[in-house]
């Protein structure tokens, strides 16, 4: 894999195959690794290590702070608890926090008018979804409409996760990750890996992860204002 690592990156970016990347590399479906391997080779060991390094210890409490300011409703104030360890249902710590920050940074306007504007609750979906232990993926696959790769949990109940697959191309990628923080590092990797836009409903929330925690593209990429605010106060906060 890491010998045909840029003729799979020319694939990727060429619109006429990238939607077969799957097919002609399956070894993504039943080896674990492989994303963060090619991701390292885009973008090297030091950035592939942020968001490990820094999500749990520094953007997670003041995720979890700036949400106390939101508009609370009964899920928002579950997930506060689950993310500060407080309640037994629900996402573990880092999820929580994660679906926290889509809040923070909610779904904008729809470029088609006539499509309604989802709610932060609704874009959860867009980025994971639980499935109890013992369901079937693939009955799972064939009802999932085509979408950007969202992060699938698989368990007894949503605080104790026993594998995770990124859903990609109604494909599952099972991630070498088995905390949820990797997981979700491994999800993010994916859309670089493959050259896959982000989630219309959720632009604002990767763009955020991609230039604060993994300092990727700053200035490059196209932020809204709210994003640009949100990661200033909080890079800022103790300066």
């Amino acid at each position: 894999m890491k010998a045909t690592f840029e003729y799979r990156q020319t694939l990727v970016h060429d619109t006429d195959k990238s939607t077969d990347i799957l097919v002609t590399f399956p070894r993504f479906l039943d080896t674990v690794g492989l994303i963060e391997q090619d991701f390292v080779m885009l973008f090297g060991e030091e950035t592939a290590g942020k968001f490990l390094a820094k999500w749990p210890t520094f953007f997670r409490p003041r995720v979890i702070e700036d949400s106390k300011g939101l508009v609370l409703n009964a899920h928002v104030d579950d997930l506060i608890k689950s993310a500060q360890g407080e309640s037994d249902a629900g996402w573990d710590r880092d999820l929580a926090s994660l679906c926290l920050l889509l809040y923070l940074l909610p779904p904008t306007s729809r470029r088609h008018k006539k499509t309604a504007k989802i709610s932060a609750l609704q874009a959860e979906d867009y980025l994971l979804q639980f499935l109890r232990v013992g369901t079937s993926i693939q009955t799972f696959l064939s009802n999932v409409e085509p979408s950007q790769p969202f992060l699938l949990c698989i368990g007894e109940h949503k605080k104790r996760i026993q594998n995770f697959y990124i859903i990609m191309d109604n494909k599952a990628i099972p991630c070498k990750a088995q905390t949820s923080v990797a997981a979700f590092d491994e999800l993010f990797k994916a859309h670089f890996v493959f050259s896959t836009s982000y989630s219309q409903e959720l632009d604002s929330f990767y763009v955020f992860i991609q230039t604060a925690v993994y300092n990727i593209d700053i200035g490059a990429s196209k932020e809204r204002p709210r994003v640009k605010e949100l990661r200033a106060r909080f890079l800022n906060a103790n300066k």
